[in-house]
């Protein structure tokens, strides 16, 4: 018996509720000695680490940097190799557009590009979200057709929007768009097998395009398009786990990863304060709780080391909100590290920590990487954290006789 249908065979349902909170990217590496994690103040998440199990989590493989989609697939509970999702999929789907098997979504960010078409800025300096749906506004006037195929755009957060291709003989796979780095040449998209050179050929005639209605535009004169995907089959939570799941996240691809797992999105407002009052209004409707914190992420990718922690110390500001409704069990992670020093995801195991009536506490003196690391979860691959919340909310039965 596989792995897989090992644990959808013991899954039973019952009342008790788990908690999930994800800071993404919120572990680092260490600045004038001290990790982002170390040097916050953060006296809620400490107490609680003292008596949890602690451990780290390694999402992918040793050595292995995730983007954030396997990320979190992984501590869903979906071994992140098994089921690859494009980051375009999950960021259509998270802002509600509707995919069929004609469509190939793709993420796109504005950009700055000079005249010679060397990027300068690879977010044009983070947008506001109304500039965003401005210039999205001025895209969907101007670009409505390449040759046969159906062009459809739709504004994200800041300087992030979404692009749907619809029509025939579009495949999958095609290459980014996108040099990841400033100061590099406008990068073209390619196909990645014959199957996929329409994909490639449009997907480029589109960012010409872009770049021809946007060329009087500043710092938005361009765009880099990145996971041009077509939508997987994957079984929502309710099947592998029999979890009445609910996603609590800002940004549309984390809301977009959810829905593809089962999850129902639920309005998690704008800030880390609104979310926590979600999930106390929502409280009794559900058994599954996933809560989002993006900006460890962002500022993480920004080098930000000073804003970051300012996150962390929110977040842990907040933590006796959730205490209060006496979850089942408790898990605080993250989908991967994101270092300052850095400025980019990076291959390093995460912090983690679980909460119950049922945990054989560590001991440990604090939430951090450092702490975390003498825990007794010792380093477990995300993908089996689910096994663990699942058993400490007594919601697995026992394996053989």
């Amino acid at each position: 018996m596989s792995e897989k249908n090992l644990i959808e065979k013991l899954c039973i349902k019952n009342e008790k509720k788990i908690i999930l909170l994800i800071m993404d990217g919120v572990a680092g590496l260490p600045i004038n000695g001290k990790t982002e994690l170390e040097a916050a103040k953060t006296p809620n998440l400490d107490a609680l680490a003292e008596k949890s199990e602690v451990g780290l989590s390694l999402p992918i493989l040793p050595g292995i940097t995730p983007g954030s989609g396997p990320g979190h697939l992984g501590v869903f509970g979906y071994n992140p190799l098994d089921y690859e999702i494009g980051r375009g999929v999950l960021e259509a789907v998270g802002i509600g557009m509707k995919l069929d098997n004609k469509s190939l979504a793709a993420r796109c960010n504005f950009c700055t590009i000079d005249k010679n078409k060397i990027i300068t800025d690879r977010r044009a300096g983070r947008i506001p979200t109304e500039k965003n749906i401005e210039l999205c506004k001025k895209l969907k006037e101007n670009i409505k057709m390449i040759e046969d195929v159906e062009v459809i755009i739709e504004a994200g957060k800041e300087h992030r929007f979404v692009v749907v291709f619809r029509g025939e003989g579009l495949e999958e796979p095609i290459s980014d768009a996108d040099p990841q780095k400033e100061g590099l040449s406008y990068l073209y998209s390619k196909a990645l097998a014959p199957a996929a050179e329409k994909s490639a050929r449009i997907v480029n005639k589109f960012l010409d395009k872009v770049i021809e209605v946007l060329k009087d535009e500043h710092p938005a004169n361009a765009a880099l398009l990145r996971g041009a995907a077509k939508t997987p089959d994957i079984p929502s939570m309710e099947k592998r786990f029999k979890l009445k799941a609910a996603a609590i996240a800002v940004y549309p691809m984390y809301r977009g990863l959810a829905s593809l797992v089962g999850m129902e999105l639920l309005d998690a407002g704008q800030t880390i304060k609104d979310e926590i009052e979600t999930l106390k209004k929502h409280y009794n409707d559900y058994d599954f709780f996933f809560i989002h914190i993006k900006k460890t992420d962002s500022y993480g990718e920004d080098g930000n080391f000073d804003n970051k922690i300012h996150i962390i110390e929110e977040v842990d500001e907040l933590m006796p909100e959730i205490l209060k409704l006496n979850p089942d069990v408790l898990c605080i992670t993250a989908d991967h590290s994101t270092p300052c020093l850095l400025k980019a995801h990076s291959w390093h195991p995460v912090p983690l920590l679980i909460y119950s009536p049922f945990v054989r506490p560590s001991g440990i003196k604090g939430f951090n990487e450092k702490e975390c690391a003498k825990g007794n979860l010792g380093i477990i691959e995300s993908k089996y954290i689910i096994n663990l919340l699942l058993a400490n909310a007594l919601k697995l039965n026992k394996y053989g006789a």
